[in-house]
């Protein structure tokens, strides 16, 4: 399932978060997964609110 929108619930971000701890990676690694990652998130919108919305 791909993501729609920026904003996960709290319990995925503990699942992520366990599934993280104990890994490591070089600084070349995560520098890759960094820029990876900001370019993938310019291509995902903001959930919209309410608040957002005019009539």
């Amino acid at each position: 399932m791909k993501r729609k929108y920026r904003e996960l619930s709290d319990e995925t971000k503990q699942k992520i978060s366990q599934s993280m701890k104990g890994r490591s990676k070089s600084f070349t690694h995560k520098e890759a997964i960094s820029n990876g990652l900001k370019d993938y998130w310019k291509t995902i919108p903001n959930k919209p609110t309410t608040n957002n919305m005019v009539g």
